[in-house]
This record gives structure tokens, sequence and C-alpha cells, in this order.
């Protein structure tokens, strides 16, 4: 049984760390999570508490720790999901301060827009199954909020209670005809201040955008959540995350999908 008023302590001392910009902490003794169950419901708290602080409504969901090398540095052997408020989602182009951030990281990834509900009765879901729900497709940047976070003292638990470090997205154009796209292969790249700096393809953080949105369909399944039709869904990073100063603007281009674009202010 989830202990109630350990989750709402530990959700208190998330936030309070929030209000007063304090650096990121991994979670210790009595404020640890016993497990990531446990971690879920924290995290749960936490919106509702910055939703009553004037965040409003959650507009959708996020996948974080897909790759192989995060996993193995947070202990971890399966990805962590998220949720991302309404009000952090921009459209591209789009201009964000680093004052408004601790530290801000950005990730690289396609977005979908759902267009029919997925709902917890209707789990387990697979890629297939998923796939008619998608109503399209677009370019995305995560917005990493790692409030300063050591990297060599990281927990998953820890991660995915600090709203699994989701400061927001910015999407491109959402595309409704992406069919003919071979998203598994799908080429991407980014340009920072005009520079071809990496490349990659759409299938990098789980084999295939859509196998993500199963796998968060199937999460919050199991916690007797459901995916909503107009949801958002970020799906992982094709590419590794970079750290933007002042003055850089980056665009980020999936083939067949166009391109989304952020400029970074003071």
């Amino acid at each position: 049984m989830t202990d109630r008023a350990k989750v709402a302590r530990i959700a208190d001392h998330i936030f309070e760390a929030h209000r007063r910009r304090a650096p990121f902490e991994r979670l210790r003794g009595e404020l640890a999570p016993a497990s990531l169950a446990e971690a879920y419901e924290v995290q749960d708290e936490v919106h509702r508490r910055f939703a009553a602080a004037g965040w409003g409504e959650l507009g959708g969901h996020k996948i974080a720790l897909t790759s192989k090398p995060i996993q193995e540095l947070c202990g971890v052997d399966q990805p962590a999901g998220g949720a991302i408020f309404a009000r952090t989602i921009h459209s591209s182009p789009a201009t964000l301060r680093l004052g408004d951030f601790m530290h801000l990281g950005l990730e690289f990834e396609l977005g979908v827009r759902l267009g029919q509900d997925l709902p917890a009765a209707g789990a387990p879901y697979t890629k297939d199954s998923v796939t008619p729900a998608v109503a399209s497709c677009m370019p995305a940047f995560e917005l990493i909020e790692d409030r300063g976070a050591d990297y060599r003292d990281l927990d998953a638990a820890s991660i995915l209670t600090d709203k699994c470090w989701c400061g927001g997205v910015v999407i491109g154009p959402e595309v409704k005809d992406w069919q003919d796209l071979d998203l598994e292969t799908t080429p991407v790249e980014l340009l920072w201040n005009g520079e071809l700096v990496d490349r990659g393809v759409t299938g990098a953080a789980m084999g295939h955008p859509f196998e993500s949105l199963a796998w968060l369909a199937n999460l919050l399944a199991a916690r007797g959540c459901d995916m909503k039709a107009g949801e958002l869904v970020i799906t992982g990073s094709a590419l590794k995350t970079r750290f933007p100063e002042a003055g850089d603007e980056i665009t980020y281009r999936i083939a067949g999908l166009g391109e989304a674009t952020v400029r970074i202010g003071p």
C-alpha cells in the first residue's frame, strides 16, 4: 500500500526546491521513493502542486531514459514516463530565455498528436495497435530542466518524480500525411548556428517512435490512466542532449516532416 503521507512529503520537498531554484539532488533516506511505482505517485502529486500554483492543465506525455547508456547511468533497465504542461508547449520558431530555466538542455524528438483515445482498457498496446491513433507527426525539441544536476549522481526515481525533467516542448508544423514515411529509418539533422552538427534517424530511441508511444500507453494503463485524443506525445530523443547558450539558434529537421527552430535569449 502506498504511504500517502510519505508521497506528499516528497512532493512538497520537490515543489519547494523548484520554488527556491535549488539545484537538483538525488532523493535519499526518508525522501527516497521505495519503488518506481511510488515514484510515479510522487510525480502525480508534484504535477498537482504545479497545477495549483498556476501552471494549469497537462497537455501531453513524454518518455525518458530510452537509451542503454543513460539507463546504465541511472541504474535502471527501462524507460521512464512523464507529462507535459499545456502552457509549456510552444510553436516553432520559438525564442527561449535561459533565465527562465535553472539549466536548459535540448533533446531532439518526433512528436505525435493523438487523434483517438488510447484507453487503459485497450492495453496491452503494440506499435501496430497505436498507429491508427496518430493524427499527425512533427519535429520537436524537448526542453530539459535538470536544475544543474550532477550527472555522476542520478537515479531514475529521483528524475521521474521531478516532472521527469520536462520544462516544455517546441513543436514544428504538424504533418497529417506521414503514413508513407518509414519512421524507423527516417533521417534527422541538427543545425547549430547554421552548422550541421549531428545526424541520426527517428528510430534511435526505441527502434521506432511508436514503440515509445505504445510503451507510454501501457505504463499509463497499468496505472489506470487513459491517453486522450488531442494530447501531444514526444517519443524520445534521436540525438544526444545538448546545452545551449545565449545567442544560439538551433534547427532540428526530420526528412518529410519539416523542421523546428529555437532561438536562445539571455
